[in-house]
């Protein structure tokens, strides 16, 4: 479905209104980013998966913080050191900084969330919360 179309269909405050029942969404950006960065978010059997790719970056240059319901993945370039005697002929990896938030649901327990980092890709397992799994209640 091209935006052409949707630009025709739907007025700016039909897709408000969609949005806003939209009940299917289990995490929403908190804060608008400036620039698109490079980030696969999905949902399996174990929970909801952030996967943010962070070519030539330090793991230890990487915060990630939790606060409330949203989690924080921020990278800040000017802060993590450049080596200055390299004379590029030409530059294609981008190491950008980024600041990227997302209000997550309920439905996953931010407080038990894992992160791992390999091969330049941040992985970020959010699990289910426990009263999201499906139970059987007994009848009394």
């Amino acid at each position: 479905m091209s935006t052409q179309f949707l630009e025709q269909e739907f007025s700016p405050f039909d897709l408000l209104v969609k949005n806003l029942f939209d009940t299917s969404q289990y995490f929403t950006p908190a804060i608008k980013a400036k620039l698109n960065y490079p980030i696969d978010i999905y949902e399996d059997d174990l929970g909801l998966s952030f996967e943010l790719a962070c070519t030539g970056i330090s793991k230890d240059a990487i915060e990630i913080k939790i606060e409330g319901d949203t989690i924080i993945f921020t990278y800040d370039k000017e802060k993590s050191p450049q080596p200055q005697s390299r004379k590029y002929v030409y530059k294609g990896i981008s190491k950008r900084s980024f600041h990227l938030a997302y209000k997550v649901g309920a439905k996953f327990n931010l407080n038990k969330a894992k992160a791992s980092f390999t091969d330049g890709l941040l992985s970020v397992q959010v699990p289910f919360a426990e009263t999201a799994k499906p139970h059987t209640l007994k009848i009394n």
